[in-house]
């Protein structure tokens, strides 16, 4: 059934990690660790929650798992959090048509990646364009564009501001190329008011500097949202030098997760801390090798990351 939207004030801002999928040790959705890892993440101080995104594995399930999982999570959340569905398509329509099912289901915002496909299939501006112009048209929810690597296409500062200045609710922008905080800061410009949440990501690795070019929100790993709010709750309170202190603490962590685990950091976190029973990935996914886990869950120890005690 259609679960009431988070009225939490827009715009929103904080943390809103990516929750990963979780597999049994089959590889088959593990409903009930699930929504024991969605209760950690908020638990952990998430001011929200991303499913269905890269570091959710979203490119290993079938549509009908898609939905299964996205109205799991939304009906556990009931309301708790604002949930950002995932929807990214190449095509127009199932990404509109996926957008409206989430919004139908209760997501506060879709995100969505510019249509790509492999290592070649781009489309041109006008292209892109047009989509998000299908997209916007069929939702009333905000958009949030993830400018990723991943996608290989290029999206220009006049071009994003352009689509915000265009479609009243494409408001929201997760910049994660290289360069993410002077692009944050030339798109803020760019864009003005119609700029309503430039977003850090890529697991924070940027954080700070994102921040202080402008950036109010941060879609990080799931294993550690505790220790993002150690950050940007005195950022956002107007003391630096202690964000910047936690952030230097935290940094080792990130870039371990950013550089040498990928996706299953977060799961390998939420295994260890019993949270849930299976840090499978989905082949050809790989598990991490144990020396990489030791030292992912020695520095997970170190910073005493709520996830390796939460389910204790």
């Amino acid at each position: 059934m259609p679960v009431t939207p988070n009225k939490a004030q827009r715009p929103y801002r904080g943390v809103f990690p990516v929750a990963p999928t979780i597999f049994d040790a089959r590889g088959e959705l593990d409903l009930e660790g699930q929504r024991r890892c969605i209760d950690f993440m908020i638990d952990a101080g998430s001011n929200g929650i991303c499913i269905l995104a890269n570091f959710s594995e979203q490119f290993v399930l079938t549509d009908a798992e898609r939905e299964t999982v996205m109205h799991a999570v939304l009906e556990h959340v009931a309301g708790r959090v604002p949930v950002i569905v995932t929807t990214t398509h190449f095509s127009s329509s199932v990404c509109a048509a996926r957008s409206q099912q989430a919004e139908a289901a209760g997501a506060a915002m879709v995100m969505v990646m510019p249509p790509y496909h492999g290592a070649t299939f781009r489309v041109p501006e006008k292209g892109i364009v047009e989509f998000f112009k299908v997209l916007s048209g069929a939702i009333n929810i905000p958009v949030m564009i993830q400018d990723a690597p991943v996608a290989g296409t290029p999206l220009s500062v006049e071009l994003l501001a352009r689509l915000a200045r265009d479609f009243a609710n494409i408001r929201y922008f997760k910049i994660e190329v290289a360069g993410a905080a002077s692009k944050l800061r030339s798109l803020i410009e760019a864009g003005g008011k119609d700029i309503e949440g430039p977003w850090d990501g890529e697991e924070a690795i940027t954080l700070l500097a994102d921040f202080d070019a402008g950036a109010t929100g941060a879609m990080t790993g799931g294993g550690y949202p505790d220790g993002i709010r150690q950050i940007i709750d005195p950022y956002f309170a107007g003391d630096r030098e202690k964000a910047k202190a936690a952030y230097e603490r935290w940094l080792p962590l990130i870039n371990y997760e950013n550089r040498q685990c990928g996706l299953i950091a977060c799961k390998a976190m939420m295994q260890a801390g019993g949270i849930i029973k299976s840090d499978t990935v989905r082949h050809p996914l790989q598990p991490l090798h144990p020396a990489t886990r030791a030292g992912l869950l020695e520095l997970a120890k170190e910073r005493d990351a709520l996830a390796l005690r939460w389910g204790k």
